[in-house]
């Protein structure tokens, strides 16, 4: 029996990146996956994907930061699996800039995608994951259930990433509360501060080449120069920024068995680099 078989897990940000990559293993360990994104067809290619490989995943598109998506996320599960057994608070990206020059828009969009977002998403989640811990205690068996949410080492402070900066700290202090808050109801709350991890975000940039991405209509800038790439991993211990399978081997060997005594952690990812 796979490890995960029969769990129910929730993974927000899950079309690209490192979020694929958490909702694939969690998936190849027998989870039945609820995949997200902003954009349709990534999500769907996922599913496709955990289908393919003889797995079940449905897809939940939309933005973690609007007002309905908490609750309908969670019911997504509901609705097809019956439960919830693993959360994975991943999506986000960064809108950098130095405080003097930072907009409130670009304060609040990180802010609500990095930690307000969570937030609604384990709020709603709560009564169902209640309703099943007394279910459970009432059949004399006890079940642990996960929550994972990502944080950075910029938690510990970024130039030019207040706003980011100040969201991973803040989820930092969101699952430490809850670990405590939900002990009694079976749930492991941690979290994963991750380094310099190879994504879109991260990609090299040549000269004076610039690339963007589209959240919400905003176009925000992404990549970094190969000489900032250089520098950094020059830095890591390991020598190089992790892969995107490597960061969500992270957070799903958190969600497994072996985990079951762990909870109200912060684990940096980042191949020796960064502390909390």
């Amino acid at each position: 029996m796979k490890k995960l078989e029969g769990k129910v897990a929730l993974v927000t940000g899950s079309g690209r990146g490192i979020g694929r990559s958490v909702a694939l293993q969690l998936a190849a360990y027998g989870a039945k996956v609820v995949v997200n994104d902003l954009d349709s067809a990534p999500a769907e290619e996922v599913v496709a994907e955990i289908r393919q490989a003889g797995g079940e995943a449905v897809a939940c598109v939309g933005s973690v930061t609007a007002a309905d998506f908490a609750e309908r996320f969670v019911q997504t599960a509901v609705s097809n699996y019956g439960g919830i057994d693993i959360i994975i608070n991943n999506a986000g990206y960064t809108w950098d800039n130095v405080i003097q020059k930072m907009t409130d828009e670009q304060w609040y969009a990180i802010i609500d995608c990095h930690l307000t977002a969570p937030f609604r998403i384990l709020r709603a989640a709560q009564p169902i994951i209640s309703a099943q811990a007394k279910k459970d205690a009432a059949e004399g068996r006890e079940v642990l259930r996960k929550i994972v949410n990502i944080s950075s080492v910029a938690a510990g402070g970024n130039a030019g990433q207040s706003n980011y900066s100040a969201a991973k700290a803040g989820i930092i202090g969101m699952t430490k509360t809850l670990a405590k808050e939900w002990g009694r109801l079976k749930v492991n709350v941690n979290a994963v501060a991750f380094g310099f991890i190879d994504t879109r975000l991260t990609q090299a940039l040549a000269g004076d080449e610039s690339k963007t991405i589209n959240i919400e209509g905003r176009e925000i800038k992404v990549g970094v120069q190969q000489e900032r790439i250089d520098t950094a991993s020059s830095a890591i211990p390991l020598g190089r920024p992790g892969t995107a399978e490597e960061a969500a081997g992270s957070v799903v060997m958190l969600c497994l068995p072996e985990a079951n005594y762990v909870t109200g952690q912060a684990l940096v990812c980042g191949g020796g680099y960064g502390t909390l």
